[in-house]
């Protein structure tokens, strides 16, 4: 046995030491490299302070102070299917998150109750449906995209989440009964619940919000002021609520003005308030340092596993619009016409790619000039935005490899087939 172990290190020894000598595709492992690093930090600056954290922050709070009757009645196996997956499907409307920002919201939602079918129907349609990205995507992609992918995503994410649930009914039902026999759990008012969460996501999708025409615009001009009311509203409530220190919330909203003054942009400003949060929530104890340390929990399991799974797609497929291990060519040349091929390359890149949001519509509008039917760039907006190879990673660790697997193979197959049927009668 010793001998084995001691014959395969070697042999890795060996196998490390021909590929640094030898180098092959040299300058295409340097351009993967390459990619692989600045999509990391272009993800660090972009995603991780104003996306992820108020996510985990979300999560954490669904996990403590969401009570696990009040998820079983509306998302359980339990509760009427037509509200069920009618709340979890048309939930992205409201969430302009992309597929990695909504994970922490799923395993909340999942490890709290809800049943693998209508989490999964969140969990594909939460980066989905957001609307201000159907709209885009009619005004520069055309008005027939556009609808097809608003009607598309709706559907597949009802079909995935149905599948699913029948696909591994027994496993399910064993873990519902485990939370169908916990004690029922004595929480807060409803209304301080609802009205907490609801400010915690107001942050999330203000924080977030994006140039857009119209309305959107007007808001995206006033985004700050808005989130700045919606934290301070945060504040009186955990002064209410939670009996935060006044001297804490003070200090919170002291480092924010802070680093706003010293380092305008408002991410160091948000930081420096997050972190301060943490402190004060740690300090103040009970439920405040319970909604902290299932925020921490989650963060931990979940941020390492991402930024690996974007250094993987990095290196693999680099950002929007550069050239990385695999040349974009290649995409372009096999996703032309709308044959079933075309639309299943389309579908499956897509799914190993990471799309920030909305940013599928300009990489589409490339695409497209390129050459690409209209079919393959459907079947592409539907499982480009839903998944990604940083939450295939993420998706393992709460769900497991079999269900994964499961759930990426339905996004593909489905959004193939959803592509293949629009482009055979309206991609011409």
């Amino acid at each position: 046995m010793k001998a084995l172990k001691r014959l395969y290190e070697i042999g890795i020894g060996v196998a490390v030491f021909l590929f640094f000598f030898f180098f092959p595709a040299r300058e295409r492992v340097l351009s993967g490299a390459r990619e692989a690093l600045l999509l990391a930090h272009w993800y660090a600056r972009e995603h991780v302070i104003f996306c992820l954290i108020p996510a985990f922050f979300i999560a954490g709070a669904i996990s403590v102070f969401v009570s696990k009757e009040s998820v079983m009645r509306y998302l359980g196996p339990t509760a009427p299917k037509p509200l069920a997956y009618g709340v979890a499907s048309v939930s992205g409307t409201i969430l302009a998150v992309c597929s990695c920002t909504v994970l922490p919201l799923f395993a909340g939602i999942y490890m709290n109750g809800a049943g693998l079918g209508p989490a999964t129907t969140f969990l594909y349609s939460g980066p989905a449906i957001n609307i201000l990205a159907i709209v885009l995507t009619a005004r520069v992609l055309g008005a027939g995209l556009g609808l097809a992918r608003a009607v598309g995503a709706i559907g597949a994410s009802i079909l995935i989440g149905l599948l699913m649930a029948l696909a591994f009914h027994r496993e399910e039902t064993k873990r519902m009964a485990e939370f169908s026999a916990a004690p029922p759990e004595e929480g807060r008012p409803l209304w301080q619940t609802v009205l907490f969460m609801a400010t915690l996501v107001a942050i999330l999708v203000l924080a977030t919000w994006g140039h857009g025409t119209g309305l959107w615009e007007r808001i995206y001009v006033f985004k700050w002021k808005l989130v700045s009311a919606s934290a301070a509203a945060l504040l009186v409530e955990l002064y209410f609520f939670f009996r935060v220190s006044p001297i804490w919330l003070f200090a919170t909203a002291g480092a924010a003005a802070l680093g706003e003054a010293l380092f305008p942009g408002h991410a160091i400003a948000f930081l420096s308030a997050v972190v301060v949060l943490s402190v004060a929530l740690w300090h103040t104890g009970g439920e405040a340092r319970e909604w902290f340390d299932s925020s921490y929990w989650l963060a931990r399991q979940i941020l390492p596993l991402l930024f690996l799974g974007v250094l993987g797609a990095g290196f693999f497929l680099g950002r929007p619009g550069h050239e990385a291990f695999i040349p974009s060519r290649f995409v372009a040349e096999l996703v032309g016409g709308n044959g079933l091929l075309a639309n299943f390359f389309a579908a499956i890149s897509g799914a190993f790619m990471y799309f920030a949001t909305l940013t599928e519509v300009p990489i589409l509008q490339g695409l497209l000039g390129a050459g690409m039917g209209k079919g393959p760039a459907l079947a592409l907006l539907l499982s480009g935005p839903a998944v990604s190879l940083p939450s295939m990673l993420v998706i393992r660790s709460v769900l497991g490899t079999k269900k994964t697997a499961a759930y990426v193979a339905l996004v593909v197959v489905i959004s193939t087939l959803c592509g293949w049927l629009f482009g055979t009668f309206f991609g011409g």
